[in-house]
């Protein structure tokens, strides 16, 4: 059981944790070995996330002092919460991936809060997210498709240059 100054502090840590956070995203990391969540905090800090576990109930105080009606009782499991300064897409993807790999052992994308909008994603949006590539594939696949029609005219040019007889 914790005092009074411990969950104090906890809640603490977790308006802190809330202020710099663009994105939150609630898994549920049951059956998961200590070694897999070490690689999973090596993988988000990679993209500037960090995962911490926060009582629910803790969790709660601190969203509602930091000015944000959300509740993370609405989920019946354990619930460990990744915070990121960075943008939802930049998240996703490793959560996504992980939670692929772990699926079996219990981890699970409960679902994100997006701070800026205000709103909360379902984890089959998060995990759509997730699946994306990343930001600079898809734009050389559009480059690629500006670039296309172009290529395609200046071969069917090329092609009508070899078939005429030359003057």
């Amino acid at each position: 059981m914790l005092t009074k100054a411990q969950k104090a502090k906890y809640v603490e840590k977790g308006e802190a944790l809330l202020k710099d956070s663009k994105v939150l995203v609630f898994t549920d990391f049951t059956g998961v070995g200590v070694e897999d969540i070490k690689k999973l905090r090596t993988a988000l800090k990679e993209v500037g996330a960090k995962f911490k576990v926060i009582k629910k109930t803790l969790m709660r105080v601190a969203l509602k002092k930091s000015g944000i009606e959300f509740t993370p009782e609405q989920f019946d499991s354990q619930v460990g919460t990744i915070f990121s300064e960075r943008d939802i897409a930049e998240v996703a993807g490793p959560v996504y991936k992980f939670g692929k790999d772990k699926e079996k052992q219990g981890f699970k994308i409960l679902g994100a809060y997006d701070m800026i909008a205000k709103n909360f994603m379902d984890a089959e949006m998060v995990r759509r997210i997730g699946q994306l590539p990343s930001r600079e594939v898809l734009l050389g696949q559009l480059v690629g498709m500006i670039a296309f029609p172009i290529k395609s005219f200046l071969f069917v040019l090329d092609q009508k240059a070899k078939k005429t007889p030359a003057v």
